[in-house]
């Protein structure tokens, strides 16, 4: 990436951050460069698509929406986008690796050459070494995760007992041979982790939980402090 290009790229997170108006000059004090480079790199900015409001003297805004033009990732962002997807594909289920793939695909075919280069030749790699069978229901509880609805699970505990439960997922985490679900239990009224491996049976009610996602994962992290 040449020097012009990760100058722009730092300016350009330097606006996403920002959620008022910031002036020229806070952006070349924080940026280490003169106000003229700033309104020169921001018609540039303009120039490659990126929808920034403002003027001088009033302050610059990048507005919600904008999608990063070619070339704005540095080496070891491509690498980290390359190694990401390729873990992906290697240890989630059969829809989203495919989604991890075609997502890679999309990131690559707009590159330019050399870069391009850099990602189909990258030596990163994710492999699986043991054989982890994907959950069928995977895709169902990322998606009731996606739209906040309870789900109605049986569930096999450690000791091979069965329980029937309704839940509201908020989060899973993909670990080498576990997928992990958190989430609010109805039967506990508390927070509760279920692998994804124990459960028999489930089905998304397509009902709503009374919650806000977010709100979840801040108590649930504030309880895992607390009882760490």
């Amino acid at each position: 990436m040449t020097q012009r290009a990760t100058r722009l790229l730092h300016l350009l997170d330097e606006l996403r951050r920002r959620r008022k108006p910031v002036r020229g000059a806070q952006l070349a004090e924080r940026l280490g460069v003169s106000l003229r480079t700033v309104y020169r790199d921001i018609d540039a900015l303009r120039g490659q698509g990126a929808d920034i409001a403002g003027d001088p003297g009033i302050g610059y805004q990048l507005r919600a929406g904008f999608l990063l033009p070619q070339m704005m990732f540095s080496a070891e962002e491509l690498e980290a986008i390359v190694l990401g997807t390729r873990w992906v594909a290697s240890h989630a289920d059969p829809e989203l690796a495919a989604a991890a793939n075609a997502a890679l695909e999309r990131v690559t075919g707009v590159l330019p050459e050399t870069l391009r280069l850099q990602v189909e030749t990258s030596a990163l790699f994710a492999p699986k070494w043991h054989a982890v069978k994907p959950e069928p229901w995977l895709p169902t509880l990322r998606r009731a995760i996606r739209a906040g609805n309870t789900v109605r699970i049986q569930y096999r505990d450690a000791a091979g007992q069965s329980s029937e439960r309704v839940i509201w997922p908020f989060a899973m985490a993909f670990l080498s041979e576990v997928r992990l679900l958190a989430a609010w239990c109805e039967m506990r009224g508390d927070f509760r982790h279920f692998r994804a491996d124990r459960l028999v049976a489930l089905e998304d009610t397509a009902q709503r939980y009374p919650a806000q996602r977010h709100q979840l994962l801040k108590r649930w992290r504030a309880q895992c402090i607390t009882d760490a």
